[in-house]
């Protein structure tokens, strides 16, 4: 008995999802790399060997099973290693920048310097990743949640900070721009509010993201919304503070210990998770 169409595809998504080559599920259920290709390519799996690769990748069923509704299943977030591997690749970060932003296969070849070839390469890359599904003619579904977000401080958020001079670089006093810098104090019960508020407003530019999909590229512009919020104030206001630290006399001043001197109202970066600081890459 063979497992059904459906079944063989929620696997191989599986398998990329967790980055299993041919070579490495053939080597774990002691058969050829030709053969497992051609069982997969043809869909021609008998449950036997589909529990074999499910075992040997550690795949339940069960999460096979849920691929199958007619929605896949949609990411909300990449891994670590995954932002590093697209913000490393200045041409592989724009796809995934025109993807999020719904431009069509020969829309992204008109606007950019890629050739037909690169593009396929690039948008393959992403499927593997689960960021995108890829069909023939070059067609391709978006698998990305309304909720998708880069990871906090993760590499694509880093290489932003980095290139952050550039997005400020403007009077903001055009059509289609607004910067809007305000300073408070509010309570915690108010703070929460107003982050919540500002997460419904993210919410809605994707809404309105997505109901735009549908007219022309020519008709779109690309935005960069930034919503940030945070306990600051400017580091010669704080140096004015009632016991904030003296600047250390003498010529050669006393070494820092690494995150030593950071804004105390600042969330620590935490190393564990982010990794190492990543190549910058551009967007759109």
């Amino acid at each position: 008995m063979t497992a059904s169409l459906h079944l063989v595809d929620a696997l191989k998504r599986e398998l990329r999802s967790r980055g299993l080559t041919y070579a490495q599920v053939a080597s774990g259920i002691r058969m050829s790399e030709a053969s497992i290709k051609r069982m997969l390519s043809r869909r021609d799996l008998s449950l036997k060997k589909l529990d074999a690769i499910c075992s040997f990748a550690q795949i339940e069923l069960a999460e096979l099973t849920q691929g199958l509704s007619a929605s896949e299943k949609l990411i909300a977030r990449l891994t670590v290693a995954q932002e590093a591997a697209i913000v490393s690749d200045p041409k592989l970060f724009l796809v995934a920048v025109c993807a999020l932003n719904l431009l069509e296969f020969d829309e992204i070849l008109a606007s950019y310097a890629l050739t037909k070839a690169e593009l396929v390469g690039f948008l393959g890359k992403l499927d593997r990743m689960g960021f995108l599904r890829l069909h023939p003619n070059n067609r391709y579904k978006l698998l990305v949640a309304r909720t998708f977000a880069w990871i906090p401080n993760g590499p694509i958020q880093q290489t932003f900070k980095e290139h952050a001079a550039d997005f400020f670089d403007c009077a903001f006093d055009g059509p289609s721009e607004l910067m809007l810098l305000l300073n408070g104090r509010l309570s915690a019960a108010n703070s929460a509010l107003l982050i919540s508020r500002l997460k419904r407003t993210a919410r809605e530019f994707s809404d309105q993201h997505n109901e735009d999909a549908k007219l022309p590229a020519d008709q779109r512009q690309a935005l960069s919304l930034l919503l940030a919020v945070r306990p600051w104030q400017l580091k010669v206001m704080r140096a004015l503070q009632t016991g904030a630290p003296k600047k250390p006399s003498g010529d050669n001043p006393i070494p820092r210990r690494p995150g030593e001197g950071r804004d105390p109202s600042c969330s620590a970066r935490d190393e564990s998770q982010i990794g190492p600081r990543p190549s910058p890459g551009r967007g759109e």
